[in-house]
Formats: C-alpha cells, structure tokens, sequence
C-alpha cells in the first residue's frame, strides 16, 4: 500500500507530460506555458512539505495520507475540468502541495511497520512503486488522451485517487512511534537465524532489528554528547528540528548524496528521448523497446540495492549502507560513459542497463540509513528537510543540463552532441558523490549510536514504546 501511494503521486505528477501535446492543442498555449505546469507543482510542493513534515511527527498519519490523497484526487477532478490555462494552473498548485503529505508520512511509516535490518529491502519493493506508477502515468495517460481526451486521463487517475483512500483507511493500520522495532528480542533473533542469543551490555536481547547499534556498542562506539537529545523532540519548532537534523554529520551527507542523484536523475528524464533519437537514431520502435530495456534495469537495481546492504549490515559491515550506495554511484558512472560516446544502440545498450541499475541501487540504502541516525520522533521533520532541497534541485535539473546543451552544441542547439557533453559534464558530481560517502562512513556509527542514547534520554527508547 506504501508503493501505491508513491505510484500515484508519480503517475499523477507525470500526467502534464503524458498528455502534454492534447492540452497544447486544447488550451493553445506554448511550451513555456506547459512547462510552467510541472514547475508550480514542485514548487508548492516544496513549500508545502516543510510543513507537512511538522504534522507527521505531531499527527495520526493514517488519517492525515487519507485525507491528504482524498483532497489531491479532488483536485485532479477540477484538473480535469479546466477550460483554460489559470485554471489548470490552480489544480496543479492544489495538487502539487498535497502530493507533498506522501514523501514524510510514508517515510515515518516505513519506519514505525518494519524492522531496521530489513528496511533497505523494503524501501526497495516501496520505491518501485515510484517508477511503476511513472511509467502507468505516461502509459494510462497517453493512451486515453488518444483515444478519448486528456480531461479523461486526469478523470481515470483522480477515480483511482479516490478507490485508493477507501482502502488505506480500511487496510492501513496505525503503527505506534517506534512500534515494529519493540518486537521480542527472541523473535527478532530467531528470525535473523543469528547463533549468539546473549545479551548486550545494556540487558538487552541482541536482535537483527538493531543489528548497527548492537555493533556500534560491540566496538565501544559513543554517542556525540554535543547531539544527544534531552527533551523530546515533537516539541521542537520547525525550525529547531532542521537546526538540529542538519547538524548530524551523516544525514547531511546522506542528504547531499540523494539531492545529486535525483538531480543527474531529473535532467536524465527530461532529455533521454530527446539525446536517444539524435545520439542513435532509432525509431520510434526501437526507443520503446530501449526504454523499456534500461527501465527494466533501474527497476532491479531499486529491488536489489537495499537487499544486498541489509544483508551485509546484518553480517557486521556496519557502514554498509553508506558503502554500497557509493559503489552504486561510481559504478553507474564509470558505466554511463561508454554508453554515451557510442553511436550504436547494439554496443550502448549493456552499459546503460548496468548503469541504470546502479543508479537506482543507490537509493534504497540511503533511505533506510536515514532513518537510522536521526530520532524516530524527527523522521517526518527530517525527510520533509530532505525533500524540500531534492525537490529543488530536480526542478532546476532540467533548465541546467538545456543550458549546458544549448552552448555546447553546434549551432547553439540541444542537439545529441550538445546533450552528450552535458551528460559527461553531469557525471564527475554523481561520481563525486562515491567520495563523500565513503568520507561520511566514519561518522555513521556514531551518529547511529547518538539516536539510540538521544531515545533513551527522552523517555521513548523504543524498546518502551508500545
């Protein structure tokens, strides 16, 4: 139900671009025009999910995504309706402030439902539904927009918004803060298959759930006593909480590695078909069958990457989760390369498969190592800080990498040439992205073992919670 909450938000995010051509025609209005569709929604989004983040931590957030997707189904109806540009303008802006409730309430609940040692693998199956629900978008949209109208392509989407809320509120249960972590210590070891069922230091059954923090006390690693919290955090402002989730070493990298992937991501999308025409001149045919190829790929990486973290966390790596998303990153570099200097699609092909699913491996572990090293009642607060600066770097990707295209092609055009400079130019931050998590791996440890002393100082030790 977690990935069909993303799914939606990417499919109804990607309805503009699925039945651009039709509103074109319908509204007459110019590219520009069409683009300034996508742009306000990220922009309210971003605005509006700081916020949001406030009312995960504060909120029953079962209620509170039921409300928030029977609301943003509303607006896609009135999308739906719209005779002219200001008007879909406001259906967008509606939408794109509501779609923002998904990003922390799912992270929270991801959280709260599954065992830490497993959350690399779950945000795997979770983040699928993100590329699922694009590639429905684009698929649904475009073929009802054909056969019948965009307004109907809005209309299908809004209907299934709305056959969804009854099933979340039905089927969603509410998890307690902290909740799926405070399983037994002998369930959780037994399901690990782990040997040694003694005790920690702290009395403790040693269990897989905590599996990191469990290694960070077998080394004798501390918490920072600067960061440890005293008070419980769901009374901190707004600003108090991004002070204090910017001020752990590890999140910030965490954060500055996920804003260059989805940026490099972002310009990706905007210019594939585009760069794929002109770089290889295949037919419309062949394109479908390429994306669907290297889609393919991004979807096994996404499946793949948080599984073969977790299950090296659980054999003692205990930075494997900032490890592997920097194997994945320089990989996808070092792959994209040969695949973008080629002009044969035959020879291209393999590498962009590699690279595309070392693109999206990254993601799953960077994720779940997120919610390791920040306090469970700061989740909401911390992922909407997160994806305020993700949002604005994917929605100044695509006027980067055109500007970039623009000057380095012939003629001062986008052409395949100019976009294969831009898309090499991109590369060296991405690949930089292996170096600073690599660097931030150090303070990982500590940072994990800070959350748990900053739960037990508060009173909401997880172990307590209920």
């Amino acid at each position: 139900m977690l990935a069909c909450v993303l799914a939606l938000v990417t499919a109804d995010q990607g309805t503009v671009g699925a039945v651009g051509v039709e509103i074109k025609q319908s509204l007459d209005i110019t590219n520009t025009e069409l683009g300034s569709l996508t742009a306000v929604s990220s922009a309210a989004g971003a605005l509006a999910v700081l916020p949001v983040g406030v009312l995960t931590d504060r909120v029953r957030r079962v209620r509170f995504l039921t409300g928030c997707i029977a609301l943003w189904s509303l607006a896609m109806l009135v999308g739906g309706l719209a005779d002219s540009l200001s008007w879909l303008l406001l259906s967008r802006v509606a939408l794109g402030a509501l779609t923002a409730a998904a990003g922390p309430t799912v992270v929270s609940l991801v959280g709260d439902f599954f065992p830490a040692a497993e959350r690399g693998r779950i945000y795997g199956f979770i983040l699928s539904g993100e590329m699922l629900g694009a590639g429905f978008g684009l698929v649904v949209g475009s073929t009802l927009a054909h056969l019948l109208s965009w307004h109907a392509a809005f209309w299908f989407l809004a209907l299934l918004g709305i056959a969804f809320v009854f099933v979340i509120a039905r089927k969603l249960p509410e998890p307690k803060r902290g909740g799926q972590s405070r399983l037994p210590a002998d369930t959780l070891t037994s399901r690990a298959g782990l040997a040694d069922k003694s005790k920690d230091r702290s009395g403790v059954g040693r269990d897989h759930d905590d599996a990191v923090r469990l290694a960070a006390r077998r080394r004798g690693i501390g918490p920072d006593p600067a960061l440890v919290l005293r008070r419980d955090p769901v009374r901190m402002s707004l600003w108090q909480a991004t002070q204090y989730v910017l001020s752990i070493r590890t999140n910030v990298v965490l954060i500055i590695a996920s804003v260059i992937g989805y940026f490099f991501f972002a310009g990706l999308r905007t210019f594939a078909v585009v760069f794929v025409h002109g770089q290889y001149g295949v037919s419309q045919a062949a394109l479908t069958g390429l994306v669907f190829l290297i889609g393919a790929g991004a979807l096994l990486g996404v499946l793949s990457g948080g599984r073969i973290a977790d299950r090296f966390a659980r054999r003692g790596h205990i930075s494997a989760r900032m490890v592997i998303p920097s194997v994945a990153y320089i990989t996808a570099a070092v792959f994209f390369v040969p695949g973008l200097l080629t002009t044969s699609v035959a020879i291209a092909l393999p590498f962009l498969f590699i690279a595309a699913t070392s693109l999206s491996a990254a993601n799953p572990p960077l994720e779940a190592a997120r919610l390791d090293v920040v306090h469970f009642r700061l989740w909401g607060r911390a992922e909407s800080v997160r994806t305020f600066l993700r949002v604005g770097a994917e929605a100044v990707a695509p006027v980067t990498f055109g500007v970039l295209a623009d000057v380095l092609g012939p003629g001062g055009t986008t052409s395949a040439q100019g976009l294969r400079y831009a898309f090499l130019i991109m590369l060296v931050p991405l690949a930089a992205n292996a170096v600073v998590l690599l660097h931030g791996r150090h303070a990982y440890p500590r940072d994990v073992a800070t959350a748990a002393a900053s739960e037990r100082m508060t009173g909401t030790d997880r172990r307590r919670v209920r």
